[in-house]
């Protein structure tokens, strides 16, 4: 079985990432989105309430699991069984980043091969990034983030 994993901080998941776990979940077999615990960064989200935000986003593909790493991502797709890396490109400022992962992950582990996949244009301005600071000034997020997550966020920020 061809096994494939997603990783990222996902922290929050947004609609640019459902699209890419929806179109990658037709292409692989098997599908996991590796929740990420990045050393240096403060999520909003702990690593258990990002992995359930996910599970709840994705409960309707029955091919996809949702886990959770700490870690070189490298070790963790080994250990997986995974010979697929999915990520998601949304401008040309990603692919520098993602090539060098790449690059980092091949050297790492030279059986896993990177795929990457273009974010659907509507998406393209999309990041967690963005998500977390119009939630936090009240603003709306609705059709940006899945709506279990915008309950999340709402909560977070004590908002309506």
């Amino acid at each position: 079985m061809l096994i494939a994993v997603y990783p990222g901080s996902f922290d929050p998941v947004t609609n640019g990432h459902l699209d890419i776990i929806e179109r990658a979940s037709g292409i692989f077999k098997h599908l996991i989105i590796a929740v990420g615990k990045h050393a240096g960064k403060d999520p909003l989200f702990s690593t258990a309430e990002r992995v359930e935000m996910i599970k709840e986003a994705t409960k309707h593909l029955p091919n996809v699991e949702v886990d959770w790493f700490d870690g070189l991502l490298a070790d963790y797709v080994r250990e997986k069984g995974a010979k697929i890396i999915v990520r998601g490109l949304r401008a040309v400022s990603d692919f520098d980043y993602e090539l060098q992962m790449a690059l980092t992950l091949k050297k790492l582990a030279p059986t896993v091969e990177t795929v990457f996949m273009m974010t659907n244009s509507k998406y393209i301005y999309l990041s967690s990034s963005i998500i977390k600071e119009i939630a936090g000034y009240g603003g709306c997020i609705k059709g940006l983030v899945p709506d279990n997550v915008e309950a999340a966020l709402r909560r977070k920020f004590k908002r309506g």
